[in-house]
């Protein structure tokens, strides 16, 4: 697809960053590029009205949930593409009010996420984004969340997914993402 190959190659990788034996994939290039931002919008939209809506039993979704906090940058556009709502997973402390909480793992150890405990109405249908999957950890958390509320994840939207972890087995919903790496 002529999408998914330009919006990798705008993607660079900085190796040993945030630290040593990390290669971190930046996304931001993609956000100050109108055209590529358009393309990738473009491209979660019509993956989810022709691939995800269709196949699901619902026909429709109602919430787009953003996980902290590169989530935050797309879900709220997509989102109103859709005609949803919009619904941030934060770290915990970062939200005002009643909160439900789900804690996960990480490769330096554990962090929770937090949720308004009104968001999600029992019965709505969700799709959760963020920029990367790696382990899976946060995304499995975000669907803990909207589990927790009665939601129920129709699928996880991933701009990056990093293959060789595997982060896709341990979510409750189909994921796809736009861009795999195998290394």
């Amino acid at each position: 697809m002529a999408d998914v190959e330009y919006l990798q190659s705008i993607i660079p990788m900085y190796c040993d960053f945030p630290k040593k034996g990390v290669d971190f994939l930046d996304i931001f290039p993609i956000l100050r590029d109108p055209i590529a931002f358009e393309t990738l919008i473009t491209h979660f939209v019509h993956h989810i009205t022709s691939q995800t809506i269709p196949k699901s039993l619902h026909k429709k979704i109602d919430v787009v949930v953003g996980l902290d906090a590169r989530g935050f940058l797309i879900g709220p556009i997509i989102a109103l593409r859709l005609g949803a709502a919009f619904v941030p997973v934060r770290k915990k402390g970062k939200l005002p009010g009643e909160c439900v909480s789900a804690t996960y793992e990480k490769e330096y150890g554990s962090d929770t996420f937090e949720m308004q405990s009104d968001a999600i109405k029992p019965g709505q249908t969700v799709i959760v984004v963020d920029d990367l999957i790696a382990t899976g950890g946060s995304a499995k958390a975000g669907g803990e969340l909207v589990k927790k509320q009665g939601g129920v994840t129709i699928e996880y939207l991933f701009i990056i997914e990093i293959m060789f972890l595997n982060g896709y087995q341990c979510l409750d919903a189909p994921a796809y993402s736009i861009i795999q790496y195998q290394d």
